[in-house]
């Protein structure tokens, strides 16, 4: 079992360090769309190698919308062998393609995997979101005023609220709740773009970061309840359909009811989650990729929840080991 577990381990950790090593070679270059289109590639690659019966549940879109890691697409070599473990996965090649096309910090290439049924297939559109870490578990509530969160979270830390650090996506329709956060005296990290990153960073000690508040993706949403299950933290989350193209996709999944609260199980029910993830860029959670004269050295995290394992993974690639150096 430790050996196949140890296996699988190191393969699940190749599909998330190809994907950032190829988009850290586009760092700076200011085309977000190239930059996840090599990350999409390089992930998809490594999927296919894996000796798995693999399904995308959370991806780049549907069929017809994308040609790579789209919903529904079966990846894994394990198709033809009777005995190749099942798994639901969901993927982010590029979380942040803003942050790396500016060279921002806080991009990094993601992955979850869970048994089937082990992960929502949450549409490709808006939610609602509250994360917090071990520490604040069991403090939020999302139908609750933001003041009222905000204080029961610093009184989870024993802190005051001037000393708890909000993460917001700066976007216009977070107006009033920046104005809301301030008011009650929280400081506020605003960011352009990532707030899966975010979310994660919120559930590990020594990041700064405490909470993460604000509309974003959905899909995003469902692989920060896959880490939470694994750091101990919580989300909850409320589906927030912003057009009738939306509230259309929402019905065609049976959800008819966006003020539903989604908790952490019911974005992540597994029993066996299995998240990784890679820096592209410099931020709070994973150094970035760094070049240098005869290899790559990248950084990750890998968690289990079946093995309560989270670790840390600091890998140098060098020019004459079997995995690619050079993409192009």
């Amino acid at each position: 079992m430790y050996l196949v577990d140890d296996y699988l381990d190191s393969a699940w950790l190749r599909t998330t360090e190809m994907a950032a090593i190829a988009a850290a070679r586009t760092v700076g270059m200011g085309d977000r769309r190239y930059s996840d289109h090599v990350a999409v590639e390089a992930m998809r690659t490594a999927m296919g190698k894996l000796p798995i019966k693999g399904e995308i549940v959370i991806g780049e879109g549907e069929r017809d919308e994308a040609p790579m890691l789209y919903v529904g697409e079966k990846v894994g070599s394990g198709w033809e062998k009777e005995n190749a473990p099942r798994y639901d996965i969901a993927v982010d090649p590029l979380e942040g393609t803003n942050m790396c096309a500016t060279a921002a910090p806080g991009a990094i290439a993601v992955m979850a995997a869970a048994e089937e049924k082990g992960l929502m297939k949450a549409p490709d559109i808006y939610m609602d979101k509250i994360v917090v870490g071990p520490t604040a578990r069991g403090s939020i509530d999302i139908n609750a005023p933001v003041e009222e969160n905000l204080k029961n979270i610093a009184k989870s830390f024993d802190k005051q609220p001037s000393e708890i650090t909000v993460v917001v996506l700066d976007r216009e329709r977070h107006t009033n709740l920046i104005s809301k956060i301030r008011k009650v005296g929280c400081r506020i990290k605003l960011i352009s773009d990532g707030d899966l990153s975010a979310g994660i960073a919120a559930a590990v000690k020594g990041t700064g970061i405490h909470a993460l508040m604000g509309i974003g993706g959905a899909p995003e949403g469902v692989l920060t309840a896959a880490a939470m299950v694994c750091l101990g933290g919580e989300i909850q989350a409320k589906l927030k359909a912003l057009n009738q193209k939306q509230e259309k996709r929402l019905a065609e999944m049976g959800i008819n009811n966006d003020e539903k609260v989604l908790l952490t199980k019911d974005l992540a029910p597994g029993e066996d989650i299995t998240f990784v993830a890679t820096g592209v860029t410099k931020g709070d959670l994973l150094k970035g990729v760094r070049f240098f004269s005869g290899g790559i050295r990248v950084h990750s995290l890998f968690m289990s929840s079946r093995r309560k394992i989270i670790r840390f993974i600091d890998t140098i690639y060098k020019e004459n080991d079997s995995i690619p150096i050079n993409f192009q």
